[in-house]
C-alpha cells in the first residue's frame, strides 16, 4: 500500500547581479538534469549586470553522478509520481517569486535548458501573470500541453524563443518532427526559432545576444 505525507522543506536558490528599478530582465532560469544551480549560474555571468537580474532555481531531488561518486547533481522530476512532484515544484517556484517580491513583475524573463524546458513551461501554465519571455533552449515540450495552454501563453507572455542544436545528440528525427509540431500547435508563428551547429550544450553567445534585444 502506498500512502503519502504533506510536510515543510527547505530548498535553495542563485542569483546573480542586482535588482534595481534600472533592471530590465529578471530571468527565472531552469536548469538540466544533472546540473546544480551554482554552476548553471556561470553560464549568466556574461550578461549585462545593470540590465539583467538573474535567479537560478534548485532542482530538488539531489544525488552523486559520474563512475567516481565525486559530483553532486539534480533532477527536477522523472516519470515515477510525476504529477505529485510537479506540485511540489510549483510551490517551490512560487515561494521563490514571493520571497523576492516578484509575482506580477512584467520584467521576467523564463529561462529554460534541457530538462528546465518542461519545468518552465509547466509553471507558465500555473502562473496567471504577464511575463516578458519565454525562452526554451535544447529540451522537449511537455506532451500533454494542448492549443488551449497555447492560448494562455500567448495571454501572458510577450515573446517566446525556442533554441535547438542541430548536433544535438540526444535529438533525432523523431524527436525534432515532435518538436515542431509542438511548437506550431502552442505557438503558430509566434516563435523566434534558433538552430545553431552546436552540441547538447548552452548556447552562451547567443543567450548573451538574445538578452540584448529583451
Amino acid at each position: 500500500m502506498v500512502k503519502t505525507v504533506s510536510y515543510t522543506h527547505t530548498n535553495s536558490y542563485e542569483t546573480l547581479f542586482e535588482l534595481t528599478e534600472k533592471t530590465k530582465n529578471i530571468w527565472i532560469c531552469f536548469h538540466g538534469l544533472g546540473y546544480l544551480a551554482a554552476y548553471f549560474k556561470r553560464y549568466l555571468e556574461g550578461l549585462h549586470a545593470q540590465d539583467n537580474f538573474v535567479i537560478v532555481l534548485q532542482a530538488p531531488s539531489k544525488s552523486y553522478i559520474g563512475s567516481d561518486f565525486k559530483h553532486v547533481g539534480a533532477c527536477w522530476l522523472t516519470r515515477v509520481d510525476t504529477a505529485r512532484e510537479m506540485n511540489n515544484n510549483l510551490e517551490y517556484i512560487h515561494g521563490v517569486l514571493a520571497a523576492e517580491n516578484l509575482v506580477g513583475d512584467p520584467r521576467i524573463v523564463l529561462f529554460g535548458y534541457s530538462q528546465g524546458v518542461s519545468i518552465a513551461m509547466r509553471f507558465l501554465k500555473s502562473y496567471l501573470q504577464p511575463v516578458k519571455a519565454l525562452l526554451l533552449h535544447s529540451g522537449s515540450i511537455p506532451e500533454e500541453l494542448t492549443s488551449e495552454d497555447g492560448a494562455h501563453f500567448k495571454k501572458y507572455c510577450s515573446r517566446f524563443i525556442h533554441i535547438a542544436g542541430t548536433n544535438d545528440e540526444y535529438s533525432t528525427v523523431t524527436i525534432t518532427k515532435r518538436e515542431k509540431e509542438k511548437i506550431e500547435l502552442l505557438f503558430g508563428t509566434d516563435c523566434e526559432l534558433y538552430r545553431p551547429k552546436i552540441k547538447h550544450v548552452v548556447h552562451v553567445p547567443l543567450i548573451k545576444e538574445i538578452a540584448k534585444t529583451l
